[in-house]
């Protein structure tokens, strides 16, 4: 990102320099005048980026909703369901009835990028293991995405043990949900005319609906590339630690790639397989023997649980193939097809971990 902040120091030096013209030949009410004008263009900048984005994307399916539409289908945003570093997400209710989620983004940053990829990218997706994405709202700086509604909520309130107020799930369910999530990433980097990485997989943006289907939610990190690129250039990490693959903060380690959404998920399915959140992992994330470390960790507490040989060797077949995908170095890693494979295969639970 080094070219854009480069334009913007020489844009601030030209608003300078036009200041102080301003200042001299027109004095300073003049000069104030000038600089209220230069704000307005730049904020109408952003809003006409959204604008333009909009009209060149017309064949995009979602609807486009008035913000007093919005309001309405809200009860004026009465039932919160959630909020996030975006903003916050409501219950609302469309004129046929259906039930839909509104996520009401907050004030926006000094570009509209974050919105526009949202729209974009999920704009153009249809897959039963992908939030459908219904409408939006963008009205100069009203901004809101209306998505289906996923009656369960997401899946950190069922895999964590201190969130399991809810009716617990068992391990074939379990095992169903991360196969509709591997489907889900599967889609995302190779069924659609653009690759589209996700760089956020964790519980907390796993949906799921009344039949506990797992649906991948939340596009806002989301790029779309060519589908021949297998290396991305990113300048900055992206996703929440713990979930955020090596590459990210070690360039050593290797290139930004499709292989970064696996290690997440890798990441994703141990948590499912022992129910729990890794923290005593994330503080291991970085050794070189981090795959067979887990694997005992988890092993230990699969054999002191009081579960079925059948739901054990679920769960052992769950950490086997995440020990594949959390590889330190991304050529190690299996893509999601092969992942799916893995999971809908027989693994022999005497088969090696990863090197």
């Amino acid at each position: 990102m080094g070219k854009p902040e480069k334009k913007g120091k020489k844009q601030l030096l030209v608003e300078l320099i036009l200041w102080s013209v301003a200042k001299f030949v027109l004095g300073a009410p003049c000069a104030l005048i000038f600089l209220i004008l230069r704000w307005r263009r730049r904020h109408q900048s952003y809003y006409d980026n959204v604008e333009d984005f909009l009209q060149n994307n017309s064949n995009l399916m979602p609807i486009k909703y008035s913000y007093s539409e919005i309001k309405k289908m809200t009860n004026s945003f009465k039932h919160k369901l959630g909020e996030g570093g975006y903003g916050y997400v409501y219950k609302g209710k469309l004129r046929s009835n259906r039930d839909v989620a509104v996520k009401l983004l907050g004030k926006s940053k000094s570009n509209a990028q974050d919105f526009i990829s949202e729209v974009a990218t999920i704009g153009r997706i249809h897959h039963v293991n992908v939030v459908q994405l219904i409408g939006f709202c963008a009205e100069r700086n009203k901004q809101a995405l209306v998505y289906e509604f996923m009656s369960n909520g997401s899946l950190d309130k069922y895999i964590f043990s201190e969130k399991q107020g809810n009716t617990p799930i068992n391990y074939e369910k379990i095992f169903n949900i991360s196969l509709g999530i591997a489907r889900g990433i599967e889609y995302l980097h190779r069924g659609c005319d653009m690759q589209i990485l996700h760089f956020d997989i964790k519980p907390h943006n796993i949906l799921l609906d009344e039949n506990f289907n797992p649906k991948v939610s939340d596009f806002g990190l989301a790029k779309l590339y060519p589908l021949d690129n297998s290396i991305v250039s990113l300048t900055n990490a992206r996703g929440t630690f713990g979930y955020m693959a090596p590459e990210f903060l070690y360039k050593n380690f290797g290139g930004i790639s499709h292989k970064s959404d696996v290690y997440s998920f890798g990441m994703l399915l141990m948590e499912m397989a022992g129910r729990r959140k890794n923290s005593n992992v994330i503080e291991h994330s970085w050794q070189t023997y981090f795959a067979k470390w887990v694997y005992d960790q988890f092993e230990e507490s699969i054999e002191e649980s009081n579960i079925t040989g059948e739901e054990r060797g679920i769960t052992k077949k769950m950490i086997i193939i995440a020990s594949h995908c959390i590889q330190m170095y991304p050529n190690d890693r299996p893509s999601m097809k092969n992942v799916i494979e893995m999971l809908e295969g027989e693994i022999e639970l005497q088969e090696a971990l990863p090197p």
